[in-house]
């Protein structure tokens, strides 16, 4: 019988990495999952041709997981939000991620200001996103296409912090406001296929998109009482169904 629980598969070096990956993807804690190592992976020999472990980390009853896609706030990357000082570490983690950011940049040979700030997170048991905003001249190679320089940049930057500060942190990265401007881009783009799929009753599937995207169409949708929407597929091959309710 299939485990009807969230669960995500992780690669990683070892379990405490794949937990604090897991808690960032998913907002939850690190006790709220449960793990399942599928792959030991090999060390190699001299150091080389070996793998990272897998893993499959379980959320636990008694802790509700969105969709990896759906847990960045919508209206926060365009909203500022003043830092909650009376939470510990705020800022340090602000100081730390922006620094981190800004060394990379640096090793990238790019000129840009980098600025930080605190979100609001969307449930009381939810990780408080950081935001770090991105300005400059010329900086479409951090954009990639479809945003995949900048889920790299991001990703990065989570591994980096988090194990900095021995705890996962849920860094958000914009640059110059693309963020938002492809955000009203997907949202027209989402109900335009939705009416779509209702007037000819049929599942319509959306190209693959980045984790951030997949969620904008999910959000844009949710209130919908007309479609369904499903995340198919995996890794950067990962798209976007939407399903005419019969």
């Amino acid at each position: 019988m299939n485990d009807p629980r969230t669960s995500l598969e992780i690669i990683a070096a070892s379990v405490e990495e794949a937990l604090a990956q897991a808690s960032v993807e998913l907002g939850l804690p690190v006790e709220a999952f449960d793990t399942e190592i599928l792959d030991e992976g090999a060390k190699g020999l001299f150091g080389f041709g070996g793998r990272q472990a897998r893993y499959r980390l379980i959320v636990r009853e008694g802790y509700t997981a969105a969709p990896k896609e759906m847990l960045e706030p919508a209206e926060s990357i365009r909203t500022k939000v003043e830092l909650d000082s009376s939470v510990p570490g705020d800022e340090e983690a602000l100081r730390i991620a922006q620094e981190t950011v800004k060394e990379l940049l640096q090793r990238m040979g790019i000129e840009a200001t980098v600025d930080g700030r605190w979100g609001q997170a969307d449930a009381p048991d939810r990780i408080q996103p950081l935001f770090i905003d991105i300005h400059g001249k010329d900086l479409s190679i951090l954009i990639g296409r479809r945003g995949e320089t900048l889920a790299a940049l991001q990703y990065i930057t989570r591994l980096i912090v988090g194990k900095e500060l021995k705890q996962p942190v849920a860094v958000l990265i914009d640059i110059e406001g693309y963020r938002s401007r492809r955000e009203g881009q997907l949202r027209r783009l989402a109900r335009r296929v939705a009416n779509q799929a209702i007037d000819t009753s049929r599942t319509m599937t959306l190209e693959p998109m980045p984790a951030f995207e997949r969620r904008i169409i999910h959000i844009e949708l949710r209130d919908n009482q007309d479609v369904d929407t499903l995340s198919i597929g995996e890794g950067n091959r990962r798209k976007v169904t939407i399903i005419p309710k019969m």
